[in-house]
């Protein structure tokens, strides 16, 4: 196991509500990634579901670690074009295992349209509908899709249960947009990238703390940052990252880096239900 430890100290505990545990990177050491994650600090993950199979596989994961990784369930807009009359049953059924707890990875995705706009919106709107039944939260995506996921959302507020948008990369606008909605926001490594995130910290202050969660977006998404961190493999990201986005983002808001962390675990622990997790001092 390398030796991997984060060169600045940061608070305790920390979740990361975004893990790609299911993808083949992460295939022949997963325990040891989410064991390299526990001892720098993080309590609970969330794997996230993007489509039935791995679904599945994440469930799979987390009840080897009972009360300390949990899962989402859901079809994201790239396997939207697979969607068909079982998927909802089949998500359904998945959904009320014990580790999940949000309906997602699901929304919209007009930039790499790897399903078309109408697949997508079939796909979203089912998972809405389904999220609305079952009382679960929404684990959102969304890229180039703004306005069209804002309005489909807006026609069901009256009834959508909690819902987050998973690796927020957009304008200032957009996100009080979202926050108008009464969603959350996940913050990711995007916002210690110097390319490309820059604009995140003009705002990043402004986003209630109470609306804030972070994440990682592992094995994507590695934090650009100095020194650069010594993981099993230098193009895989790891959980064990996350404390890099809680320092990034103290960097750019008038909130100390103890409430950030305090809130955004918090936040974590109400919106996922997680079971085993007391409230955060």
């Amino acid at each position: 196991m390398p030796d991997f430890s984060i060169p600045s100290p940061y608070p305790r505990p920390l979740i990361d509500i975004g893990v790609n545990l299911t993808n083949s990177s992460y295939q022949q050491d997963c325990d040891e990634v989410i064991q390299r994650a526990f001892t720098t600090g993080l309590s609970h993950l969330i794997i996230t579901g993007t489509n039935i199979i791995e679904s599945q596989q994440a469930i799979t994961i987390a009840q080897h670690y009972p009360n300390q990784l949990f899962t989402t369930a859901g079809i994201h807009p790239h396997h939207a074009k697979h969607f068909d009359s079982n998927s909802r049953n089949q998500l359904s059924q998945l959904a009320q295992q014990t580790p999940v707890k949000a309906i997602g990875e699901c929304g919209l995705d007009f930039n790499r349209m790897f399903s078309t706009q109408e697949e997508q919106i079939k796909a979203f709107e089912a998972q809405i509908e389904l999220a609305i039944t079952l009382q679960l939260p929404l684990f959102l995506h969304e890229r180039d899709a703004h306005k069209t996921q804002c309005e489909m959302l807006h026609s069901y507020r009256d009834q959508l249960p909690k819902a987050v948008i998973h690796c927020f990369t957009g304008t200032k606008q957009q996100a009080f947009h979202y926050l108008d909605l009464g969603l959350s926001l996940g913050m990711t490594g995007w916002i210690c990238d110097e390319r490309r995130g820059q604009h995140l910290h003009e705002f990043i202050g402004a986003i209630p703390l109470d609306r804030l969660m972070i994440e990682t977006d592992s094995p994507y998404l590695m934090p650009r940052v100095k020194p650069k961190p010594k993981l099993a493999s230098s193009r895989r990201n790891e959980p064990c990252t996350l404390p890099y986005v809680l320092l990034e983002i103290a960097k750019h808001s008038s909130h100390n880096i103890e409430a950030i962390a305090a809130a955004t675990t918090q936040n974590a622990i109400d919106f996922f239900q997680l079971e085993g997790a007391g409230r955060v001092s």
